[in-house]
């Protein structure tokens, strides 16, 4: 048997956390109850793991897995809307092997990238508590630690910012979180850090509203590629 990679041991360990009873009860009731167009599927219903692999220069940071989306499929962001308007962009821009992201034998492969979160459980209505987030830092923390060659972090949404800021503030490279601020397509160069590029969050708030588009996300992600190959 193949000895497990640091990635995929805390890829495991993050499967098999327990430590917020609100946010795991959530899940297996939403596993359980289905929505009606997955209701002949088997939905994951675990603590969601990193998506990608360890050697990725491309580390991507959301806030939590959607209830019939990753809670369904087990990969982060894929399997509801989000997750489509995300990959069909990271396809455009060279970051996966392909726009669909439907269920867990559909293909996806990515490419030179890695998805990770702020909660690796779905929460009720989208909204970790901050015990919850504070449950797992652990794993946010250990995310960076096993992936040493990441150059550039995307932040979707404000959360997924602050999560990222958070990290640099424990790892002592910031002070002050409102030093670096929020907003799309906002970058900051923090020494001794990757760059991070802030990118609006995929919902439906934001993309059903226009706030949000296509075009508007696959320019955060041709930056990206741009500060890679840098």
């Amino acid at each position: 048997m193949a000895r497990k990679s640091p990635f995929e041991l805390l890829n495991q360990r993050i499967i098999d956390c327990n430590r917020c009873p609100r946010l795991r009860e959530h899940c297996e009731n939403v596993a359980i109850e289905k929505r009606a167009a997955y209701r002949d599927e088997t939905y994951f219903g675990k603590p969601v793991p990193n998506l990608g692999r360890a050697g990725a220069r491309l580390l991507i940071v959301g806030l939590a897995p959607g209830a019939h989306g990753a809670n369904r499929t087990g990969r982060m962001f894929t399997g509801d809307r989000s997750g489509d308007f995300l990959f069909k962009v990271m396809h455009r821009a060279g970051f996966c092997n392909q726009p669909q992201c439907t269920d867990v034998d559909d293909g996806l492969e990515m490419i030179d990238a890695a998805i990770t979160a702020a909660a690796h459980c779905a929460p009720p209505g989208n909204k970790p508590t901050t015990d919850e987030l504070a449950n797992c830092v652990e794993w946010f923390d250990k995310t960076f630690d096993v992936m040493k060659d990441i150059r550039v972090i995307v932040n979707l949404g404000k959360i997924a910012h602050d999560a990222v800021l958070k990290y640099y503030r424990r790892r002592g490279l910031i002070k002050k979180l409102a030093d670096y601020r929020f907003g799309h397509g906002v970058e900051h160069q923090i020494p001794d850090a990757p760059p991070l590029i802030c990118c609006f969050h995929p919902s439906q708030q934001n993309t059903f509203t226009g706030r949000l588009t296509e075009d508007m996300m696959f320019e955060i992600f041709d930056r990206a590629r741009q500060l890679i190959e840098q």
